[in-house]
């Protein structure tokens, strides 16, 4: 595996590593971020931040919030598979965007990228809703990485409301235990902001991603919206994609 790119700032470590057609972002040894031009989907935890886009009507979804962008791998998944009219990325450390500019190839018209503190942009934005939220955010020290903000009451009304009416928030985390101990599970008045809360694992993974739906969908709709897929490739993919996903109550 080559380094294509090192940068040391304050004592942390960033590289853009290659693998064959693929470009890797890793932040203090953290693996951040994956791009191949070649093979879109990562078969990796973030084809599962796209995958609940799968549960909604075709078309349904316009406009996205990325919340921590790293290199932007989940923006050219949605852009090459979704294809939504607009994709906000917000993103923390101007490293990160330089890195999705630079070797994963992010451009003006893929998304509209926002150096700033996600947490704070959210608290002060005053836009229209978003159908999509993809709450990724987390920082790393000595190696390990960690939510950069807990899924308080707080935290899950503030994103509630600036989702669409039949909007999906897709949270990342590392532990199951963080999904069990958010919001929706502690406060009523939250939990009933949603209609369903799916989890989804990759076994290759760490990591637990939650889709929290403001309307009703099943695994009946994800599988029908699969299996109308135009595209023989992608529709082979997913299907054939190695992935744990339970209903949770």
């Amino acid at each position: 595996m080559a380094i294509l790119w090192r940068k040391v700032v304050k004592g942390d470590v960033y590289e853009v590593r290659s693998a064959g057609n693929s470009r890797r972002l890793y932040s203090n040894g953290v693996y951040h971020s994956h791009y191949n031009p070649s093979h879109a989907l990562s078969h990796s935890v973030w084809d599962l931040l796209m995958l609940p886009v799968l549960f909604q009507p075709r078309g349904s979804v316009k406009r996205v919030l990325l919340m921590g962008v790293g290199g932007g791998t989940v923006i050219k998944l949605l852009k090459r598979y979704i294809n939504p009219e607009c994709i906000i990325g917000v993103e923390i450390n101007p490293l990160h965007l330089t890195v999705a500019k630079k070797y994963f190839n992010i451009t003006p018209q893929d998304a509209e990228l926002v150096c700033a503190d996600a947490i704070e942009w959210i608290k002060n934005y005053q836009g229209p809703a978003f159908d999509l939220i993809i709450d990724d955010m987390f920082g790393h020290a000595q190696g390990e990485i960690y939510r950069a903000v807990n899924l308080d009451a707080k935290w899950m009304a503030l994103l509630n409301r600036n989702l669409s009416k039949d909007g999906v928030l897709v949270i990342n985390t590392t532990e199951p235990a963080t999904i069990k101990q958010s919001a929706y599970f502690t406060n009523k008045r939250i939990s009933n902001m949603f209609a369903v809360l799916y989890r989804m694992k990759h076994p290759g993974c760490d990591n637990y991603i939650a889709a929290f739906f403001k309307s009703h969908r099943s695994k009946r709709d994800l599988h029908a919206n699969v299996n109308a897929e135009p595209r023989l490739a992608l529709k082979n993919a997913l299907l054939n994609m190695d992935y744990k996903l339970e209903k949770l109550s």
